[in-house]
């Protein structure tokens, strides 16, 4: 098939080279003219494990192209939108204008027949609006929602062989025209025997931001319990594993530390709240209120428990960040906790060294004030406390009796609960965890 996709960023970039890999002649279109360079020479303008290799694969092919017109979107029968909903400036809700623009944009293109599909995290009703717009412009098009589940660093597996597919299409009539042109779509994942779901379209655009915040509840529910397990002296990673093994609530998303960030949990959850509230129904969700709380709060706590590690001041204390990305597997800093740590410790008096293995471009861009040195190395030496902040395997895979000759003092930090206690308290570091005693 023939298919265009509408925003080459983090979700369209991936969605468009999959959807060439499955066999499909694809177009990927974006304003921005150097992001649409780089994917035409096959390189990736961001960090995801496999992607640059994928890009080289297929648009060898002849199958995958990328265009700043709209214009080349004239001819496929699929339109995938996967423009960015961030968070509006001083506000909870979701912004829109990338949406709205990029289905405006598309319509001068679109025959009849096609099928407009959403893919974009956005709040319910927004499809239903955006389908009258293509009814009244284009009759015997159809417009979808079909809602994107994708990790960052495993985006590329996620999209060639996601755990479920779900298509929202008004009605939600398993007959409509609009399911057998997904069916085509995602013939080979389909044939694998992933599973299917068509709803309709309230409900499909419901599933992702209701995924995000029980993952999100989940983790605040386990920072909590590391909260009181500090106060109790218990061990909040026994305490997970033990509540874990009851498979009503499984061990997963149940890993306590300086908790969550990045460009999607915080903003969706907080956007879930906002549409709640338009919708008459924010008691429903008064509880996620709460869940963001706890999780700003582990960033704090970090900053305390550095400061007592420091004996009491964090003024001119030499302090080394390992991690910069929300998460390992990833250069992307929105919302990221680990730097936003580092700040706060830096405006509070620390000298603060931030090392990340892909991360060190983004952050720098976003926090420039902040010291940063892309050799761990580097950035271990002379240093007062070390803060691990995010789980990279450099990290995890670090010796202690090695990484204690580098530095000045021998204590640490672990806000991810990944090291072994008593092999670097053997080592004679001052160790310690989130809601570990």
């Amino acid at each position: 098939m023939r298919i265009s996709v509408i925003g080459c960023g983090y979700l369209g970039a991936v969605h468009a080279a999959c959807m060439a890999k499955l066999g499909h002649e694809v177009v990927g279109i974006d304003v921005d003219e150097r992001k649409i360079a780089e994917l035409a020479a096959a390189r990736a303008p961001f960090f995801e494990p496999g992607l640059e290799e994928l890009l080289r694969e297929v648009q060898e092919t002849g199958r995958l192209s990328f265009s700043t017109d709209m214009g080349a979107a004239e001819g496929s029968a699929v339109h995938f939108i996967c423009v960015g909903t961030p968070q509006k400036k001083g506000e909870n809700a979701a912004d829109l204008t990338y949406v709205d623009a990029a289905l405006m944009g598309l319509l001068p293109y679109i025959s009849p027949g096609d099928v407009v599909v959403g893919k974009s995290t956005v709040p319910v009703g927004t499809a239903t609006r955006l389908a009258e717009i293509v009814k009244e412009a284009r009759p015997e098009a159809h417009l979808l929602w079909n809602p994107e589940f994708l990790r960052e660093g495993h985006a590329v597996s996620d999209t060639l062989s996601p755990d479920r597919l779900v298509y929202g299409v008004a009605g939600g009539v398993e007959e409509h025209h609009g399911v057998q042109v997904l069916d085509r779509v995602y013939a080979t994942p389909l044939e694998k025997g992933i599973p299917r779901l068509v709803a309709d379209l309230p409900t499909a655009e419901l599933v992702k931001t209701a995924a995000n915040s029980f993952l999100a509840t989940k983790i605040s529910f386990i920072n909590a319990m590391a909260e009181l397990c500090d106060a109790a002296g218990a061990d909040v990673t026994l305490l997970a594993d033990a509540i874990g093994m009851d498979d009503r609530i499984g061990r997963k998303f149940l890993n306590a530390g300086i908790g969550f960030g990045g460009g999607c949990l915080p903003k969706d959850i907080r956007a879930f709240m906002a549409r709640a509230g338009e919708l008459g129904a924010d008691q429903a969700l008064t509880f996620l209120r709460e869940v963001d709380a706890i999780n700003m709060r582990r960033r704090t706590r970090v900053v305390e428990l550095t400061r007592e590690l420091c004996g009491g001041s964090l003024l001119g204390q030499r302090i080394t960040v390992l991690g910069a990305a929300f998460k390992p597997q990833s250069d992307d800093v929105r919302d990221s906790p680990a730097l936003s740590i580092a700040a706060q410790l830096q405006l509070q008096g620390a000298v603060v060294t931030v090392t990340d293995p892909e991360a060190l471009g983004n952050a720098a861009r976003r926090f420039p004030e902040l010291h940063y040195e892309e050799a761990t190395s580097t950035a271990l030496k002379g240093a007062d406390v070390l803060l691990l902040l995010t789980e990279w395997q450099d990290y995890r895979d670090l010796d202690p009796y090695e990484t204690g000759t580098l530095v000045a003092s021998q204590k640490i930090l672990d806000g991810r609960n990944i090291l072994d206690p008593s092999k670097w308290r053997a080592a004679g570091w001052t160790y310690r965890g989130l809601g570990r005693p």
